[in-house]
């Protein structure tokens, strides 16, 4: 996988009756039904069985030690072995979807169990040496047909007719990324996070075995099943893709609890921030901006859109945003300008962005942003996922479901005016007859495009900046209009006791309409 360095990271992280029903969920059923005299295919219900049943028998987190030669590779004698891209193992040869197979070694030392559903029978693909090229990599002993396997990934020609270019990976943990049309791997998606405020030991749940359905020769869309295990909690999950200009995946999920899980956290996201517009404590490197995602988009239950710049925090930091019944939320990456960047190899300005879309009825909780202190890029620094009120409760079960897309440009998210920028700087008088601010003072400035800014942009007498600030006080507001972006720069002075935090709030309005989102942001002094 691209920029994988950074993600094998990740994989370390490996080596550590009623039911509560908040979204309707297919094929939530027990047990398949079967027509009389055949078996029943293999399906979801299946995966939900077992996971039932797992959650029923005590926790095995063991990991079977790895055969010599393998437990010691480096990073790029592990990247060495390679896949041989002639074995078709998911359909016929020329199919849209290919599935190839990552070897274990490395820090990805836990195996799993890849099934083929082929007309509803899984078949387990048996390890063998000649599906890899070894490379430079040597391997000197005979490894075992039970040897299993690091994960999977899946090629299909999304950005041209005849090249099959990685489109989706499932890898380490319970960690999955995937991507649409002209996309470059920046973000993860998690299946499910347990404990991820850094005041608690994070609980890392894994995957113990997929199934992939086969798709026709012609398909464009493919259905993987999988089943999660972790010390509290196991799970079924059902990953509906279907790749494109904004690949998609329908998520649909069963989890059981082992014990009492209060803190759990639902479609988690994990990327990385180090430098940004509004951050420039890292500045000895040629590269302006470094970072996967540059913001958290909200999209409430009420209806309300709210934008957080990301930040790389001098300490752990928790943000909780109060909600029932989201209608969305995800961490973007909207900055695509190469200048902001200059990286031609990593090509931040390609990342993409996740947007989760809850089924109905997820209910009471809050969408949780941790902030992780990071002094390079190497590190993702950034989860958010939906927190429950409730938790889960031992021995309960809980369904649910949302979907996941790929996203290049986020335009056609917001119906308002977006926040492109977000600077941080000294305030100073704006005139002779304005007294100097205090000592400690700030000011933001926070550029808003698109929606109907332009029409306003003839007459900015007729928008106004609508500022607030939990603590401290708001000194001053002003507007001017920003013909770069065909919107408006909104300026805020705040006033804030040293060692005290205040959250501000800004938006624009004409009237009694808003024409942005809300942009939020945490300030200490």
């Amino acid at each position: 996988m691209h920029d994988l360095s950074r993600r094998a990271l990740l994989g370390s992280l490996v080596a550590a009756s009623g039911a509560r029903v908040i979204a309707p969920a297919s094929a939530q059923t027990d047990a398949p039904q079967a027509a009389a005299g055949a078996p029943a295919p293999f399906g979801f219900p299946d995966v939900v069985k077992r996971a039932r049943d797992l959650a029923a028998a005590p926790f095995d987190g063991s990991i079977p030690p790895l055969p010599d030669g393998l437990a010691n590779l480096d990073f790029d004698a592990w990247r060495d072995i390679r896949f041989k891209s002639d074995k078709p193992l998911l359909g016929q040869e020329g199919a849209n979807f290919r599935l190839e197979l990552f070897h274990l070694g490395h820090l990805y030392k836990r195996p799993v169990v890849v099934n083929v559903l082929r007309d509803g029978i899984p078949a387990p693909i048996p390890y063998a040496a000649n599906l890899f090229d070894y490379g430079r990599t040597k391997v000197d002993n005979i490894l075992p047909i039970n040897l299993g396997f690091a994960g999977f990934r899946l090629r299909f020609p999304i950005n041209a007719p005849h090249v099959w270019d990685e489109v989706i990976a499932f890898l380490g943990a319970s960690y999955f990324r995937f991507l649409g049309r002209g996309q470059r791997y920046g973000l993860s998606a998690r299946a499910l996070a347990i404990n991820a405020n850094p005041s608690l030991k994070e609980e890392f749940p894994f995957f113990r075995e997929f199934w992939i359905e086969t798709p026709d020769a012609v398909a464009e869309h493919v259905v993987i099943y999988a089943l999660l295990d972790s010390e509290s909690a196991t799970g079924a999950f059902r990953f509906d893709l279907t790749p494109g200009q904004e690949s998609v995946i329908e998520a649909n999920v069963s989890l059981f609890a082992r014990k009492a899980t209060p803190a759990l956290g639902l479609a988690p996201l994990s990327s990385m921030y180090f430098v940004g517009k509004a951050d420039r404590r890292f500045n000895d490197d040629f590269r302006g901006e470094l970072h996967d995602s540059d913001g958290l988009l909200m999209h409430t239950g009420a209806g309300e859109w709210i934008w957080r710049p990301l930040r790389n925090p001098a300490a752990p930091s928790v943000s909780a945003f109060l909600d029932a019944n989201p209608r969305g939320f995800g961490l973007l990456q909207r900055d695509r300008n190469f200048s902001d960047y200059e990286d031609l190899d990593l090509a931040y300005e390609l990342r993409p962005s996740y947007w989760i879309e809850p089924h109905e009825g997820w209910g009471a909780g809050n969408v949780e942003l941790v902030e992780l202190p990071t002094s390079d890029e190497s590190n993702d620094n950034i989860v958010v996922f939906w927190a429950p009120k409730d938790g889960l409760d031992a021995g309960k079960s809980l369904a649910y479901g949302y979907r996941i897309t790929s996203l290049a440009m986020d335009q056609s998210l917001t119906p308002g005016g977006r926040t492109v920028g977000t600077f941080r700087v000294a305030p100073r008088a704006l005139g002779a007859p304005d007294p100097p601010p205090p000592p400690g003072a700030t000011r933001f400035l926070i550029d808003f495009s698109g929606g109907d800014l332009s029409y306003y942009m003839s007459d900015p007498s007729m928008v106004e900046t609508i500022a607030t600030a939990s603590a401290g006080r708001i000194l001053r507001t002003f507007l001017t209009p920003n013909t770069h972006i065909r919107g408006f720069r909104a300026g805020v002075d705040v006033a804030v006791d040293p060692g005290q935090s205040a959250d501000l709030r800004v938006f624009l309005r004409a009237g009694a309409k808003a024409l942005t989102e809300t942009w939020t942001f945490p300030w200490l002094a």
